[in-house]
């Protein structure tokens, strides 16, 4: 009997250097796209989407800092809803220490079809807010 594929994110698991830090970046980020912060430990926390969960932890076992362009996660991508949305939670992330990435070809960075933000926080992580 063989695994039927379900195509579906279960859980990902993101390590930060400083857990609080990350938490007002990329924890406000993942509730304002609905995700609801269900635990919080010691070094870390869990944020509980539509199916999925998105962890965020610190602690003694990471090591180094995240760098984007390596191996590994290059970016997060999650649905912000319609192209208004993208623009206002984009907006509002200024304040949350993200950053703007591709400013000169933004909000088509991803291609003339595709309608996103691309941002970047003060640890090195990219999100993509995608307009649907």
């Amino acid at each position: 009997m063989g695994l039927v594929p379900t195509g579906r994110l279960h859980h990902l698991e993101l390590w930060v250097q400083d857990y609080s830090r990350a938490k007002l970046s990329l924890g406000w980020l993942l509730e304002r796209c609905g995700y609801v912060l269900e635990s919080e430990w010691a070094h870390g926390g869990s944020w509980q989407g539509a199916g999925e969960y998105i962890v965020l932890e610190a602690g003694p076992a990471v090591a180094g800092s995240h760098e984007r362009r390596r191996a590994g996660l290059n970016h997060l991508a999650l649905v912000a809803g319609p192209p208004s949305n993208v623009e206002a939670l984009a907006a509002e992330a200024l304040h949350h220490g993200w950053t703007l990435m591709f400013v000169d070809k933004h909000p088509h960075a991803g291609g003339a079809e595709h309608y996103g933000a691309y941002m970047e926080n003060a640890d090195g992580f990219e999100v993509e807010l995608v307009a649907v």
